[in-house]
């Protein structure tokens, strides 16, 4: 009778090897669940030096930014790998863009799905991975994508320094804007917003700079009654720094990015934007340029 494998043991085994999620569920069945002999099964079957490598950090790589013909589609993926020096292989970039390429046609927002998905070769994401994992030696790993769609709008994108940032931001309410959406793209990848306006700021987040500032102002002594006047204003220059509609634009400080868009247009309208920024929130292993070419000729 054959053992029922959970989608925990299998996430299990991925987290092991870094293996595609169908490959460890084969693993796992052929073995009756037995964790460890699925390991061996996975390097007898060619992938032993994907799985020694899978603990490695991967905190280097690509961010690909993809949009439709059409401009109301677009694809923003993070692929890492670990060092600067593969994330420029051309067929590490060729497996990105093909990604990307199957994440905007399907409209995918879910990375381990988007791994078990099949490219043009009949072979999928995950599997490809594997293989180059093998032939290059380094640790890669598919880590975020998101889709956004904009029907009544037109959707523009950014990459910085080769994809180490990759934006997108969605204007809706005219057509002809590719390079003002241009513009505002590349000022997101520069200015770093968190939110798109005042309603979409963390409450939590707000509540905290409040009672940080009100605790400065009263450690300065400053008079009761004007405390609370002062932190309005402390507030409006918090919300200047973090929201993308308040904040001055990159390329022309004097206005603000609401200003540069009533000025274009009076009905145009900034609704959202995806920033991705390589290998943020991963801890990375500082080296230098010496020990790291020194790491890549020892492989």
């Amino acid at each position: 009778m054959a053992v029922q494998i959970s989608a925990g043991q299998v996430k299990d085994l991925r987290e092991k090897t870094g293996v595609g999620m169908m490959e460890c569920k084969k693993a796992l069945e052929e073995n009756n669940g037995d964790m460890e002999k699925a390991i061996v099964w996975l390097r007898e079957r060619g992938m032993s030096r994907a799985a020694k490598k899978a603990d490695r950090i991967a905190a280097e790589g690509v961010v690909e930014v993809l949009i439709s013909d059409s401009g109301t589609e677009a694809a923003v993926l993070e692929v890492n790998c670990e060092t600067d020096f593969v994330a420029k292989n051309p067929d590490f970039r060729k497996l990105v863009a093909d990604t990307a390429q199957i994440a905007l046609k399907t409209k995918c927002n879910d990375i381990e799905k988007l791994g078990e998905m099949k490219l043009a070769d009949g072979v999928s994401i995950n599997e490809t991975i594997a293989g180059l994992i093998q032939k290059i030696g380094e640790n890669m790993r598919l880590r975020r994508v998101l889709t956004i769609s904009a029907p009544n709008g037109h959707i523009s994108g950014y990459i910085h320094m080769g994809g180490r940032i990759g934006t997108a931001v969605v204007l809706e309410g005219k057509k002809d804007v590719a390079e003002l959406g241009k513009d505002i793209a590349m000022h997101v990848a520069a200015a770093s917003p968190r939110y798109l306006n005042r309603v979409e700021v963390d409450s939590t987040e707000l509540d905290q700079e409040k009672e940080i500032a009100r605790k400065k102002l009263i450690e300065e002594k400053k008079p009761e009654a004007m405390i609370e006047k002062i932190l309005d204003g402390q507030m409006n220059k918090f919300y200047k720094e973090v929201c993308l509609v308040e904040q001055m634009f990159v390329k022309n400080p004097d206005i603000s990015i609401t200003k540069l868009l009533e000025t274009a247009d009076k009905n145009l309208k900034l609704t959202r934007f995806v920033r991705f920024a390589l290998g943020e929130g991963i801890e990375k292993k500082q080296e230098n340029f010496a020990a790291e070419v020194a790491a890549q000729l020892n492989r």
